[in-house]
């Protein structure tokens, strides 16, 4: 590829990208001017027809308007002729024949008396209201509404099979009395088709639409097509959401207008393909520019989505780049970092001398791979712990010309562990004093036996000095007995309050046999409750380790209590809990075997998993608490099958090196 490249950067001109820019934007003006004006003689003709349409539009409105009030003016003189005649059902018929006869809409006309009953109606009996049922007002609802007014009422359209209608109540008053109600059944098909002369029709597509947006009525002699010009104005009467809609059938357009497009696109075909021709020459360098561009975009998009700090150096200290990140991160802005030197402004002063130490390392190639921990400071004052990773930055030459550090503000981090590690102390303590208050009856009978002996003691000794009859070594004999029982008391104490404390782990010399025998002697009594026998195997030499005495004990606690419970449903004869202690060249293996029912695989997968346990009353924390201890310790924590039938608990915990 660059050998394909050198040679087209040498011979390519300089002017080479104006000879071929500026008749591209010379042809793309004149190109987009032409469209404009176009745009504009377009435009000016649709306002131009929309303001006709809006004007024919109005124009109908009215005509309907008007001709529905020439129909309720000739109802009311007809309502008044019928109460001043002496005969009305001749001239009800004479007058409805003629009113029907010239105005094509009207469907019906029918008189009805005070009480609804239809007296006369032309041009039959049957209303088409009563061929539908879903009508919102009823005909004695509207009869009702005319007769409290006193004047006429327009009803709601409704549809039948065949067309849409809405009628005219208009009262029949024989002087102030109430004579009856004639109505008037107009049909909307009929009145677009004997109003709407024949050239709206031939421009523009009518139609009558409910509230709801349902076409009541419609007339037109072309399809509108695809034309977005329109008008609507409500229809009032009769109102109730009827409203009318107007669509331009087509839209018109000019020969002159076809030209002018078909020219415009010939001289722009004509001048693109002049440039197409040219094209060649710059192909290759604006493809590769566009790709430079497209990368840069592409990297820089991805750094400043970064939440991890970015800081490039050169090979002499100074910063290059910071990415926003890094900004946020310590409260400063990129003119305040680039080009500075050590120290940074970012740097802890009080952790100065160690951070140059790192610097140095990092400038000398001796970045730790894994990463390392410091202490910033933000601009604010405020401190951040950070961990950072230092990669050599090589140019496209294969150059080394600085170092790509990446910055994580790990102080969240840090603060969680820490309220973990003081959450999984209060655990530890809580499991402790469970533990306690499971082997209280352990205690009592420990403790009973002491004072008991002490109380026993304690009584000879009074006895022999009220009776007068006893010698010295036989009172200090008594006395050393009491001591010991005193001092065995004391010591069960300690080794409780030692126990269940909170404390810090405290790591000393200490032999494991010693922390074994506690245990047991913590755990004897519960075991014996349940029949279980405690075996121990321990070796007569064994070499001292580092560790914290009660926290060990805790663990061995835990695990023999679960293998005692383990064996709940053993015969008492196999009931056995063997301690063993092996010793190792650099570490001594622990291992609580029980003969119980064993664990399943599936649950060996999870038995060490916070708040997991088999135990119907369990919290789940007891093992995972336990394997915590063991590798504070530097130890390891895992379960084995018992080929003898059980499971066997093991941990390592390393020596204490000669």
């Amino acid at each position: 590829m660059k050998r394909i490249m050198r040679p087209l950067r040498e011979t390519t001109p300089p002017w080479s990208s104006w000879y071929l820019t500026m008749p591209k934007l010379a042809v793309s003006l004149l190109v987009i001017l032409l469209v404009v004006l176009l745009w504009l003689l377009q435009n000016n003709e649709k306002e131009e027809q929309r303001a006709t349409l809006i004007a024919d539009v109005l124009w109908l409105e009215q005509s309907i308007h008007f001709h529905v009030l020439s129909n309720v003016e000739q109802l009311q003189q007809l309502s008044l002729d019928l109460a001043k005649d002496e005969t009305p059902e001749k001239l009800f018929d004479t007058r409805a024949r003629h009113l029907i006869r010239t105005n094509s809409e009207l469907a019906q006309i029918a008189w009805l008396d005070n009480d609804g009953v239809m007296r006369a109606a032309l041009p039959n009996h049957i209303s088409p209201r009563q061929e539908v049922t879903n009508t919102r007002d009823t005909r004695e609802e509207l009869a009702e509404l005319a007769r409290k007014l006193g004047k006429p009422v327009f009803s709601r359209t409704f549809t039948s099979l065949k067309d849409s209608f809405f009628e005219l109540y208009v009262p029949v008053y024989n002087g102030n009395r109430l004579a009856g109600i004639l109505v008037a059944t107009h049909s909307l098909a009929g009145q677009i088709n004997q109003i709407v002369p024949w050239w709206f029709t031939e421009k523009y597509q009518l139609q009558i639409i409910d509230d709801d947006g349902r076409i009541l009525a419609s007339k037109s002699k072309l399809n509108p097509g695809r034309s977005t010009i329109s008008h609507q104005v409500a229809l009032d009467p009769p109102g109730y959401g009827v409203s009318m809609l107007v669509t331009v059938n087509r839209a018109s357009s000019s020969a002159v207008q076809s030209l002018i497009m078909t020219l415009i696109i010939l001289l722009a075909v004509a001048v693109f393909w002049s440039l197409w021709a040219m094209r060649g020459l710059m192909r290759r360098r604006l493809a590769a520019e566009q790709a430079l561009r497209t990368e840069h975009a592409f990297r820089k998009a991805m750094e400043d989505s970064l939440t991890i700090g970015m800081r490039a150096r050169d090979r002499e200290g100074r910063i290059t780049y910071v990415n926003p990140a890094f900004c946020e991160m310590t409260g400063f802005v990129p003119a305040d970092l680039i080009g500075a030197l050590p120290p940074y402004p970012y740097w802890n002063p009080d952790d100065q001398e160690r951070t140059q130490q790192l610097h140095n390392k990092v400038l000398d190639g001796q970045a730790p791979r894994e990463g390392f921990e410091l202490r910033f400071r933000r601009k604010n004052g405020e401190h951040f712990d950070a961990l950072v990773y230092e990669a050599p930055l090589i140019d496209a030459d294969g150059q080394h010309t600085g170092w790509m550090g990446s910055v994580l503000d790990i102080t969240e981090r840090k603060q969680a562990e820490e309220l973990a590690r003081q959450q999984e102390e209060k655990l530890q303590i809580t499991s402790r004093l469970v533990t306690m208050g499971e082997m209280a009856s352990t205690l009592a009978h420990e403790l009973n036996q002491p004072l008991s002996a002490i109380s026993s003691y304690n009584t000879g000794c009074i006895n022999k000095l009220d009776s007068g009859n006893y010698s010295a070594n036989e009172l200090r004999g008594a006395m050393e007995k009491l001591g010991v029982q005193a001092q065995r008391a004391g010591k069960i104490i300690r080794r409780v309050h030692d126990f269940v404390r909170k404390s810090e782990p405290k790591l000393a010399e200490c032999d494991l046999a010693e922390i074994v025998d506690d245990a047991i002697g913590f755990i004897e009594h519960f075991a014996q409750k349940r029949l279980v026998r405690i075996e121990r195997q321990i070796p007569g030499w064994r070499q001292p380790l580092l560790a914290d005495q009660v926290m060990i004990e805790q663990v061995l606690l835990n695990l023999m209590r679960n293998a005692i419970e383990a064996m709940n449903d053993k015969p008492p004869q196999d009931r056995l809990l063997s301690i063993q202690l092996i010793q190792h060249e650099r570490q001594i293996e622990v291992r609580v075997i029980d003969r119980g029912s064993g664990i399943a695989a599936e649950i060996q997968e999870r038995l060490f998993t916070p708040f997991f346990s088999t135990k119907p009353d369990g919290m789940g924390m007891g093992l995972n608490i336990c394997r915590s201890i063991i590798e504070f310790h530097k130890g390891r924590l895992w379960v084995e099958n018992n080929p003898a039938g059980g499971t066997i608990f093991v941990f390592t915990l390393p020596l204490l090196a000669p």
